[in-house]
């Protein structure tokens, strides 16, 4: 193993990682804070369910995506 090899080895695992975090910071300020339920109408929670939905299969479509890229 060249060092161009390590060093492109190193740059995949270090990206990968900050890509991770990035995308799990970004998840979960979109799908946090918001109102207490008490105070909330019927129709706040049902958006507010729909996009935990779609949060979660973002998180589903992630974590799909950096399985196929480790082949």
């Amino acid at each position: 193993m060249n060092a161009n090899q390590i060093f492109n080895m190193i740059t995949r695992m270090f990206l990968r990682r900050v890509v991770n975090k990035g995308m799990n910071a970004g998840l979960s300020r979109m799908s946090g804070g918001g109102k207490p339920q008490d105070r909330t109408t019927g129709a706040e929670q049902s958006q507010a369910r729909k996009g935990k939905q779609a949060v979660r299969t973002a998180r589903k479509a992630a974590r799909i995506t950096r399985r196929m890229g480790k082949f």
